[in-house]
């Protein structure tokens, strides 16, 4: 069995509880198939909560709670034009989580 060295891609040791939280609340963010999905389209670009709903088939009050609960583990971002909140995501290494989790479901 290879032995990985590179330290830069190893996690930060011990785990303090701080840490412990986030890490179990970014898996609970990405738990939920609904979160899934919308991450998945933030993925492409950034959207409105209507357009997300509408490209989902949600209700805009589901779509909204679900942006809420992602905003404050900042894994999605707004920027307001006008009226309108236009949401994207916020982080990568969480996006490429996600991206690595959906090649293995589809892996053969």
């Amino acid at each position: 069995m290879e032995s990985n060295t590179d330290t830069s891609k190893q996690p930060c040791q011990p785990l303090d509880e701080e840490t412990l939280f986030i890490v179990s609340q970014t898996f609970k963010a990405l738990s939920d198939s609904t979160r899934i999905r919308i991450l998945h389209l933030l993925a492409q670009r950034e959207y409105s909560v209507n357009e997300i709903a509408e490209q989902l088939g949600l209700l805009q009050s589901t779509v909204s709670h679900q942006l809420r609960f992602l905003k404050n583990l900042r894994l999605v971002k707004f920027r307001r034009a006008g009226q309108t909140l236009f949401y994207s995501h916020d982080d990568k290494h969480v996006m490429d989580l996600l991206e690595q989790a959906i090649i293995h479901a589809c892996h053969d």
